[in-house]
């Protein structure tokens, strides 16, 4: 019996507790061994060689240091899966670019040290480029020093692998191991067998995971290896690639060469079930410690600020930093309309004009007679002499979204307000939704833009919403309130996803809040305050706005 069918096996008898994610890719796997689909067949021998190298190789580098490495069944069975299917013909490796998704202190750095030695030196391949990729050169480090110090306690390894200035060298095939950064010198000449990227979600840049990818085009089986935890950056190149792993579990996109082992709650309530703890935990009791998982629940029990770090952490639940406005579950809405199918005839307009550096944003609150929803349509700017800045100032896809068209570009190095009042007159034209107030914060407003949005919309049609507590605390409460009960339709935009979850709040003595933007200030909530606004002056006007409607 294999590896994989062995866990297969006891995840559904019971005895191994699994989310739906996990359940799924087994499910598959076995499949596959018994009906193998187009060229893929499984190999066992091939599959079991990276667990014997490991075990018996690897040394412990930490704690029973220099102790036998030896892999727990999860660890197995997901290496007989990566190693195992291949070309019934060429021999080469189905799988070139595992998604691991785990809680923190499973095991994740000595298992991917442990996986660097096998392909550099047993993989049979000639001058093998093994890197350890990271955002910062310190933490690519980590990893790199993890593999040295299980050199380190091997006799048989110390005797082969040499530690030079910058990589580990063996020198039977030419090959090296070496740690690289985001910002290092000469990435594009790289010949990758294997990229290593611990820690994925701390990646804020997807180009250096787009550039190694693309770096291992001339091998026959590459290998790009990413495990991580989640992470409090959202929008990023992690949530990019959770999407796309979910999307490939789910049949919706047919990726051969892409596998995904998602360890995860199933839902949040599970959080303080320590039954259900093993399904984001797969080493809990044996690799990570239950007492200490136990303790980081007792203390997210009692220190709300706390908690997101446990749901994020060890239970790979999304979430924002502690001090968020809004809880992740709380702003994610994927329900979807389409405006040409919902007869809509009045809308409330507002707007952020925001400072150079900073996204424009506009919004159009819709309602309908009978109807609790809010309905928003959204529109953001950036200036063009900034884009390519900004997209590697930020760290998130302004060029994408413009290409989805969330997002347009002004012209020159500022923001021109006037193309977003032409936005607001193409809601008019295009959809036939008369705009009767639009709310703004008068801070980046001059007399001459309010006279052209009075000439447009009418004398009486811009409403002012001041940025203080006093104005927008209540309505900054009822907001949430819809949000939480997914009662704000956003057409599951992502910019609006990702400002909101951005924003966070300024509390006063007297329990009001404002928002106001976290200590990274690359982190923009434009969109969240623009929506704000609107809804103060929804609030405001609603009697007269539901006689329309």
């Amino acid at each position: 019996m294999t590896y994989i069918e062995e866990y297969y096996q006891k995840i559904l008898s019971g005895e191994i507790v699994a989310c739906s994610r996990i359940k799924q890719v087994y499910k598959k796997l076995v499949q596959d061994l018994y009906n193998p689909k187009d060229n893929w067949v499984f190999d066992e021998e091939l599959a079991n060689r990276p667990i014997e190298f490991i075990e018996t190789f690897c040394k412990q580098a930490q704690g029973k240091l220099g102790e036998p490495l030896r892999l727990e069944l999860f660890q197995k069975a997901k290496h007989q899966a990566v190693f195992g299917f291949v070309d019934k013909e060429t021999g080469f490796r189905k799988y070139q670019e595992v998604l691991d998704i785990r809680g923190r202190k499973n095991g994740k750095t000595t298992e991917l040290a442990a996986d660097e030695l096998f392909m550099l030196i047993a993989d049979n391949e000639g001058s093998p480029e093994i890197y350890n990729i990271a955002t910062k050169y310190e933490q690519a480090q980590k990893g790199f020093k993890e593999c040295y110090k299980m050199i380190q306690q091997s006799k048989i390894l110390s005797k082969h692998i040499k530690k030079r200035k910058s990589d580990l060298y063996f020198h039977a095939n030419y090959g090296f191991l070496q740690a690289l950064a985001s910002n290092s010198n000469g990435l594009d000449g790289l010949n990758s067998h294997m990229v290593t990227i611990d820690e994925l979600a701390a990646i804020k840049n997807r180009d250096i995971y787009d550039l190694m990818k693309q770096s291992m085009g001339a091998r026959n089986q590459p290998l790009l290896n990413c495990i991580t935890t989640n992470g409090f950056v959202r929008e990023g190149i992690f949530d990019a690639q959770y999407e796309y792993a979910c999307n490939v579990l789910d049949g919706k996109i047919k990726d051969d060469r892409f596998i995904a082992f998602i360890y995860e709650l199933d839902d949040k309530d599970e959080w303080d079930r320590e039954e259900c703890w093993i399904k984001a935990n797969p080493g809990l009791g044996t690799i990570k410690k239950l007492d200490f998982l136990r303790d980081c629940v007792n203390k997210a029990k009692t220190d709300p600020s706390f908690k997101p770090t446990v749901m994020v952490k060890d239970f790979n639940m999304k979430e924002n930093s502690a001090t968020a406005w809004l809880r992740w579950d709380e702003l994610n809405n994927e329900a979807k309309f389409n405006v040409n199918e919902m007869e809509f005839r009045y809308g409330i307009g507002c707007f952020d004009l925001a400072e150079t550096t900073d996204l424009a944003s506009a919004k159009v609150l819709l309602k309908k007679r009978y109807d609790d929803n809010i309905y928003t349509l959204s529109m953001y700017w950036v200036p063009s002499e900034r884009l390519e800045q900004k997209v590697d100032e930020d760290k998130i896809p302004y060029d994408l979204w413009e290409k989805q068209g969330l997002l347009r570009v002004c012209e020159g190095n500022k923001i021109n307000p006037y193309d977003i009042l032409l936005w607001f007159r193409e809601i008019r034209e295009e959809y036939d939704i008369y705009i009767p107030w639009i709310g703004y914060d008068p801070w980046h407003v001059d007399s001459s833009l309010l006279l052209a949005y009075e000439s447009e919309f009418g004398k009486d049609s811009m409403i002012k919403v001041r940025q203080g507590v006093y104005t927008l605390s209540a309505p900054m409460k009822e907001l949430r309130a819809d949000l939480k009960a997914n009662k704000v339709i956003y057409n599951n935009n992502p910019i609006d996803k990702w400002c909101l979850s951005n924003m966070e709040v300024k509390t006063d003595i007297n329990g009001n809040i404002q928002p106001i933007k976290g200590m990274d200030r690359r982190r923009r909530i434009d969109g969240g305050v623009t929506l704000i606004i609107g809804y103060v002056v929804l609030k405001e006007k609603m009697s007269e706005y539901e006689n329309m409607i």
